[in-house]
């Protein structure tokens, strides 16, 4: 892989010990990859942010980080933290302090595109929360890769990241054709189609046809399933996303979605009302439209609900929602808003039994982790809910 003059000097560690880690872990990754050279970037998204997640050894890896003066060379912002008890906060605090010391944005969201760190459309950028790299690549037309905690700590360090993957122009053409037969209307019908075709395209291209979006936060959560259940990065929609057109080929793997996929994903998270004690809205974080819409479903339904409801958002949402008086309402009917955090990467078992959820992700890892899990439109959720 070829390296500047500079670049050169950084690896032999002339420019200090924490940029030499961060140039060895970002040209070891352009070997591995067959990159011929390092990038520059525009911003960087690190993950590795929840103690429940890196534990005590990621704790040491960025304290020695911090301790050889490491600091971040462009604009980066942080994946969710956790919540937990006392002694698992203490921790955490101390993780987000340890990024904060290196100068990174301490706002810890999967949507970093609802705040400050939104890039335009052919920025390369070093992401690493799966749902944040689908959208950025498919629904914003920026270049990401889909990179691990360190890596994109290293490419936020030295500012660069190698060449390779869905950098390259030729990496972003479609690699299966999908035919939508299905009737694909509302916010989980997006979520059943995500969580259907992760388990099968893998980290294949899709190109979407027959789906008209009524709002970008559907083609946000179909992505964020497909994120989940497989490793899908970059997807095209038909007469939708930005770079559709050129990015199909000849010779395409065809496949096609019909209603029975669907309700084959909403019936294996269907468990009942009476196995619920958690309803989470916000996986990846709500958008301010998601967060309005809850709080007329609950003016609607004009009581308490029995079963609290918790919406994960970015501070500047949450900010947002205050301001507008959206929070006061959703509060009034045992609901709140729980800024920066997600409960997915919170040592939760024992908290709850069941959980009602919108979101295809957040079905899936709970389901994975133990919990009961009820799919369903917010709609529903609220208006059904004890």
């Amino acid at each position: 892989m070829y390296l500047t003059r500079e670049e050169e000097l950084a690896l032999a560690g002339e420019y200090g010990y924490a940029l030499q880690k961060a140039m060895e872990i970002l040209v070891a990754l352009g070997d591995i990859y067959g990159a011929d050279r390092l990038i520059p970037i525009k911003s960087a998204q690190v993950a590795g942010v929840s103690y429940k997640n890196i534990g005590d050894a990621g704790v040491e890896f960025l304290r020695d980080f911090v301790e050889a003066g490491a600091k971040v060379s462009v604009y980066t912002t942080l994946n969710p933290a956790g919540i937990g008890d006392e002694a698992f906060m203490e921790k955490q605090r101390e993780v987000l302090e340890l990024y904060r010391e290196m100068g990174i944005e301490v706002t810890s969201t999967c949507t970093p595109y609802y705040g400050a760190n939104l890039p335009k459309f052919g920025d390369h950028i070093a992401w690493s929360e799966s749902s944040a790299v689908i959208f950025a690549n498919s629904i914003i037309g920026a270049r990401t890769n889909r990179e691990g905690g360190p890596s994109s700590l290293a490419a936020a360090i030295a500012g660069r990241t190698p060449n390779y993957g869905l950098h390259l122009e030729e990496n972003r053409k479609a690699t299966v054709l999908v035919e939508v037969e299905a009737e694909v209307k509302s916010f989980v019908d997006y979520a059943s189609l995500g969580y259907h075709l992760g388990k099968s395209l893998g980290n294949d291209v899709p190109y979407f046809k027959n789906l008209r979006p009524e709002r970008a936060e559907f083609l946000k959560e179909m992505g964020a399933a497909m994120a989940a259940t497989g490793s899908v990065a970059l997807y095209h929609v038909e007469g939708e996303t930005p770079e559709y057109r050129g990015a199909i080929g000849d010779n395409l793997e065809e496949i096609t979605v019909e209603d029975s996929d669907l309700k084959a994903v909403r019936e294996a998270f269907s468990d009942d009302w009476s196995e619920m004690d958690m309803i989470l809205i916000g996986c990846p974080h709500a958008s301010l439209p998601e967060v309005k819409e809850v709080a007329e479903l609950l003016s609607m339904r004009g009581r308490p609900l029995r079963v609290p409801l918790f919406i994960t958002a970015s501070r500047a949402v949450k900010a947002l929602s205050d301001a507008l008086g959206y929070t006061d309402v959703i509060e009034r009917y045992n609901g709140k808003i729980v800024p920066d955090s997600c409960f997915v990467v919170s040592p939760i078992k024992g908290w709850y039994r069941g959980i009602a959820t919108n979101s295809g992700k957040s079905a899936f890892y709970f389901r994975s982790f133990g919990f009961k899990v009820r799919l369903d439109d917010a709609e529903n959720l609220i208006k059904e809910a004890p």
